[in-house]
This record gives C-alpha cells, sequence and structure tokens, in this order.
C-alpha cells in the first residue's frame, strides 16, 4: 500500500469552514486513487486550520496532476460553504505537490483543482487530460462571467444586478461589507442630524462647509482649507493632486484661447516674453473641451450648468506652477472673455471654480471611473474568463482583480443609476456622466494608460515637484521590472507569445469589449513579443493598482473643503467682467444638500475599510514554484525601498504626498 499524505487548509475568513463531507480523489499520470473522505477526530475544517490525513493506494499513481475535491451533504448537517485555500499531496517517494485554490465551494460538487506549476497551453500539448481540463475550466467561468451593455458607449461589464448575484469568490469579505455599509449609514446619519443633507440652501459662508464630517478631517483637508485659494496651489493640485494627469506642455497657443504677451506680462518675470517662456518649456495648458456639448441637469429643483473652460498655467523661477489666464468657454468672443490675475478678487475666484468644477467632472467621469473602474472590470472579466488558473499570466494577473466587480456593481447600484448619487451630487447628471464617460472611450488611447508615454505625450517629463510622476515611474519600473522577470520564466522567445492562443484570445477581448475593436486607440489585439507582452502587462497592474489609488485616495482630503472641489456650478458662466461679488459666489457654488451627497460620495470612496492588501502583498501563493516567489521576495523589496525614499522626501516638504507611497496603494481597484 502507498501512503499519500494529504494537507489541506481552510481560509482563514470567517465562516470559512463547513460540516459537510469532503473526500478527495488523486489523479496521478499512472492512475486515480479511490475515493477518500478526508475525515479524522474532532472538527475539520475549521477557519485558518490546516488539516493533515493520509490516504493509502494500492498502486503508486506517478506524478500527481489533478486532485478532485467532492463536497457531500454530512448525516444531517445542513450544507454549508467552504473556503478552501489549497491541497498538498506527498507522495510515498516524498514528492510535493501543491494545489492553490483559494476560492469557495458552494454546494454539493465536485472541483477539480490542477497541480500548481504555471503553464501555457503549449506545455500541456501532450497531455490531453491537461487539455482537457484547461478547456472545461474556461467554458465554465464563460458560462458564469457574461458581459452585458450598462449604457452605450461605455465598456462592457459583468451581466450582474445586484451584490447578492455575484459568486462569494468575488463579494467583500463579511468584515469589509460590514465596515462599508457601516461608515456609509453613519456619515448619512451624520448629515441628517445636522439637518444638512436636505437643506437646498445656498451656504451662508464658506466657513459653515466645516460643519459636514468636521470631524473626519485629514491634516491634507486642513491645510486645503486653508491654501485652497492661493494660485500657487491652485497649480500645485494639477501635479499632485486627485487628476494629476490632464496638464500639458503648451507649445503654441491654440486659437480658440487668443491669450497674448500683453496680457499676462504681469504674471511673467520682467525681462521675459509669453512665447519665449513656450520655448523654455515653461508654459502648461489644461483644457477641458471633452466637456463641450455635456449638458447639466437639475439638482434639487434647479437647472445646473456646465461648461468647457482652458486655462494657461506657468512654471515660475521658483518651481511654482500659477494659472495665468483662464477663458470660460471654447469659442471666444467678446461675451467670452480671458480671466487674469491681475482682475478682481471675485472675479479670478470664480473663473478658478469654473476650472476645478470642469476638472472635477473629468476627474470623476474619466481619470477615475473610466480609466481605472470600468477598464479594470474588463481586464478581470477576461482574466476570468480567457486564462485558465494555471496560466503564468492569470495567477501574476489574478490578485490585483480583488474586490473590482463587488465595488463596480455597487457603483452601478448606487451611483450611476437613475435617481442614484450621482444624480444628487454632480451637475451633470447620469445623463451628462454618461455622455462623457462615451466621449471620453471613444478618444481614450493606450499610451494615456502608459505612464512612460503619457508624460512624454503630455510633455510633462521635466515639470518640478511633480511627485505624482517622480513616484510613478518609480513604481512602473519596478512593476515592470517584476513582470518582466516572471515572463522570462514562462516564455523563451517572442514565438511562444504569439502561439499562446490562450492569452491572444486574452488581449483579443478586452480589445473588443472595453475598446470596441477601435483600432486608432492603440490598444493591441494580439501580443507578438515579450516585451510587448510585458509592457501590457504592466500596464494592467500599473492601472488598477498605482494609478488607480493616485486619482482615488485623494478624493475626500481635496474635496472635504468644497470651495476647493465643487461638483456643480448653479449660474452660468459669466458673459463679461466686473459684478462678481462675494454673493455671487455663494449662489454659483452647490448648495448644501449637493455638497453633502458629494462629501458623502467623496467620503466612501476614499477610505479604506480595511481588509487591505497593499502593492505587492501576495498572501495567496498561486505562483507554487521557487523561482516566481523569489522574484516576488525581490519585487517587496525594491517596493520598500521606494517607500523610504517617499518618506524621506515627505520629511521636507509642507504638504506630503503619500498617495503612491507602496503601503498605501491597494494591490487592486477595490474601493
Amino acid at each position: 500500500m502507498a501512503p499519500y499524505k494529504i494537507r489541506v487548509s481552510t481560509g482563514n475568513f470567517l465562516c470559512a469552514g463547513t460540516m459537510d463531507s469532503i473526500s478527495i480523489t488523486l489523479v496521478g499520470s499512472l492512475g486515480d486513487s479511490p475515493k477518500f473522505q478526508l475525515d479524522k477526530c474532532g472538527r475539520d475544517f475549521s477557519p485558518g486550520e490546516v488539516d493533515e490525513f493520509t490516504l493509502h493506494s494500492e498502486q503508486d499513481l506517478g506524478s500527481i496532476l489533478l486532485v478532485r475535491l467532492h463536497k457531500e451533504p454530512y448525516g444531517a448537517f445542513p450544507q454549508t460553504s467552504w473556503n478552501c485555500s489549497f491541497v498538498e499531496v506527498m507522495s510515498p517517494q516524498g514528492n510535493t505537490y501543491h494545489f492553490p485554490c483559494y476560492q469557495w465551494i458552494l454546494g454539493y460538487h465536485t472541483l477539480v483543482l490542477r497541480e500548481g506549476a504555471a503553464k501555457t497551453i503549449s506545455e500541456d500539448a501532450d497531455n490531453q487530460l491537461l487539455l482537457l481540463h484547461r478547456k472545461e475550466e474556461l467554458r465554465t467561468k464563460q458560462e458564469a462571467y457574461r458581459y452585458k451593455e450598462y449604457q452605450p458607449g461605455w465598456p462592457r461589464c459583468l451581466d450582474i444586478d445586484v451584490v447578492a448575484q455575484l459568486h462569494p469568490n468575488d463579494r467583500y469579505s463579511r468584515p469589509m461589507a460590514t465596515a462599508f455599509n457601516t461608515h456609509m449609514t453613519v456619515a448619512e446619519v451624520e448629515l441628517k442630524l445636522k439637518g444638512l443633507l436636505d437643506c437646498k440652501n445656498s451656504w451662508g459662508k464658506l466657513a459653515d462647509v466645516r460643519r459636514a464630517f468636521w470631524f473626519n478631517w485629514s491634516p491634507t483637508a486642513e491645510y486645503v482649507s486653508k491654501h485652497w485659494a492661493e494660485d500657487r496651489f491652485f497649480g500645485y493640485q494639477y501635479l499632485n493632486g486627485v487628476n494629476p494627469v490632464i496638464i500639458r506642455r503648451c507649445a503654441e497657443i491654440p486659437a480658440k484661447f487668443p491669450v497674448t504677451h500683453e496680457l499676462v506680462a504681469k504674471s511673467l518675470r520682467k525681462g521675459t516674453t509669453l512665447e519665449e517662456e513656450m520655448k523654455k518649456g515653461t508654459v502648461f495648458l489644461i483644457d477641458c473641451q471633452i466637456l463641450e456639448g455635456i449638458s447639466a441637469t437639475k439638482l434639487n429643483g434647479r437647472l445646473q450648468h456646465a461648461s468647457a473652460p482652458l486655462c494657461l498655467l506657468h512654471l515660475t523661477h521658483l518651481g511654482e506652477l500659477i494659472p495665468i489666464a483662464i477663458q470660460l468657454t471654447q469659442q471666444p468672443g467678446p461675451e467670452s472673455p480671458i480671466f487674469l490675475p491681475s482682475d478682481s478678487e471675485w472675479d479670478w475666484a470664480l473663473a478658478k471654480f469654473w476650472v476645478r468644477n470642469s476638472t472635477f467632472y473629468i476627474h470623476e467621469g474619466l481619470t477615475h471611473l473610466l480609466h481605472t473602474h470600468l477598464i479594470v472590470e474588463v481586464f478581470t472579466l477576461a482574466t476570468i474568463r480567457q486564462l485558465p488558473t494555471c496560466h503564468p499570466v492569470h495567477k501574476l494577473l489574478i490578485p490585483h482583480f480583488r474586490y473590482t466587480l463587488h465595488i463596480n456593481v455597487l457603483a452601478r447600484l448606487h451611483l450611476l443609476c437613475p435617481g442614484g448619487l450621482i444624480d444628487k451630487a454632480l451637475g451633470t447628471g447620469v445623463h451628462g456622466m454618461s455622455h462623457l464617460l462615451a466621449k471620453g472611450l471613444s478618444t481614450l488611447t493606450y499610451s494615456t494608460l502608459c505612464l512612460p508615454d503619457d508624460l512624454r505625450d503630455r510633455g510633462v517629463e521635466s515639470l518640478p515637484n511633480y511627485y505624482y510622476k517622480e513616484d510613478g515611474m518609480k513604481l512602473w519600473e519596478a512593476i515592470h521590472s517584476f513582470v518582466s522577470s516572471i515572463i522570462q520564466l514562462y516564455y523563451s522567445s517572442d514565438n511562444s507569445v504569439r502561439e499562446d492562443s490562450e492569452l491572444q484570445a486574452w488581449v483579443d477581448e478586452i480589445f473588443d469589449k472595453a475598446f470596441f475593436k477601435r483600432e486608432a486607440s492603440g490598444f493591441p489585439s494580439q501580443l507578438e513579443t515579450i516585451a510587448e507582452l510585458t509592457k501590457y502587462l504592466t500596464m494592467v497592474i500599473f492601472t488598477g493598482s498605482v494609478r488607480h489609488a493616485s486619482v482615488n485616495n485623494g478624493q475626500f482630503d481635496f474635496g472635504a473643503w468644497m470651495p476647493n472641489y465643487p461638483s456643480s456650478m448653479r449660474k452660468p458662466p459669466p458673459k463679461s467682467k466686473g459684478s462678481m461679488t462675494f454673493e455671487t459666489i455663494l449662489e454659483t457654488l452647490p448648495d448644501v444638500s449637493t455638497t453633502c451627497y458629494t462629501l458623502l460620495i467623496l467620503w466612501m470612496l476614499s477610505r479604506e475599510p480595511g481588509d487591505q492588501r497593499p502593492l505587492g502583498c501576495y498572501p495567496d501563493e498561486h505562483f507554487t514554484e521557487e523561482k516566481p516567489k523569489q522574484l516576488i521576495a525581490t519585487f517587496q523589496l525594491r517596493l520598500a525601498q521606494i517607500s523610504k525614499e517617499i518618506e524621506a522626501r515627505n520629511q521636507h516638504l509642507p504638504l506630503p504626498y503619500h498617495y503612491l507611497n507602496p503601503p498605501e496603494v491597494e494591490n487592486s481597484t477595490s474601493m
């Protein structure tokens, strides 16, 4: 009799254990074992426990290829779910075989796990059993995870209507779900008790904004409330605020924005001209053209207004980026004046409010929602549907999709639906946001999501004090190095990339479901080389982790003080100068109720409710071989070094930039 020692690990989660009967069948290269019940004295399969058993086989099974876990009724006990982490089998010859699972097993059925070594389909070419397992796994996943159209022109999404329909593998853990719901309820109750959530009046004075969420303010929010009106802080936020990817170098003033040297001379040093500054690369532009034609909605019975401003900024000799000219529409003329820092206090303040409001829409609709959440959802679904769990790319990517499906279903339920929070908080409402998002997708390019390319295209590679750029590039390079090392373990040549049919189906599905096969986007429909694959995977990981952290985690910090980040405008853009007053400002900015609904959104999206897995943290060992484990350890060491560098720099900054500090970057788009 050949003894096979079996170790079975149950996940360390609430209710992860089971009372059901668990049996196992070992499938080897020389034969199968008999079905064996995993049962010993005492309680088996408790949360966080590893149970050990010994199976005796009459024959040598050879190399263990698969294990079948049979989950069946146990006496009169009711059915319970089970979270299995992994199975390990030690053969009589002392060989250990690892079978990663890391999933919930529901109901009574048999789950087949494959030995954990990562393999592409070509490596299984001579084994019909393993080829069949790959094919059956993908067939099952494609039936369970289907696409649907949520809004015309949006990337396709998971065909699920409510969170309860999600498989437990894709849901928040119970503690995280409880914390999320509790925080949301407490925040809403607080605002209702203060009488703010239902108040449709203008703010009596800006200082009253502190009444909302005052005890939740962060040091950054406090800093923002003191410096928001300063021109230098206005410019700083387009480098290191929540939308650090919209600014670009201006080498030539566009005809639609007729700024001359004479207009901005007072904002420049003596002895220089606007043309000279543009040649030096110190003039930058924010162009909100994509908002042209986006409709506004009614909030609390009052029509809101949207515009598409342009803002010219100058990098001073002190390294400060300051606005020097603002036009509130895309059509120059007598009814679209160019506002300047030399204008009256409230004229200039209102012009900056319009830029802030417009970039709020671009940030929430495109930089945040489209470029991270919705695009990453397609990355997630394509990975589940087209790459079996044994595929090295699946193993590499799956930790970076944790909870993405859950948060996106929540967003469609509570934010993006008619009558949801966006319809209560944003001047565009859901209809205008939907239009904006569709426009944004129709112009989105591959280079936009590849940080080095994006910085080059925007002409901002040498901008000083651009901490998003500095930290982001360090993380991009660290991820790229890690991905490159992993890929070289499993792909020996460019031809091995081209011939990987599963990989090509994966990238083609993303091209189809996210970008509708739009070749002008630059997104590939197939991958030809190891270099192309490495860059693509770096982009996928960076987008779901680093890019999301940079545009998500500071939302409440920079938006808690509403004048810094207004979500709607109740009066149209002024057509002339000289008539603005403080009262006009208050009548234009969001009312109390709209402000509070916006703060609810920003508070929940910025707050990590626990159960965090920082960038590079992989507690689930999908890779079982030693070489990828060593590469993961090297990656983690590099992230730790980057963290030290960021913390050392931040000690000397009046406002630390910590959003891309690796311990604060979630592995996935989960909030």
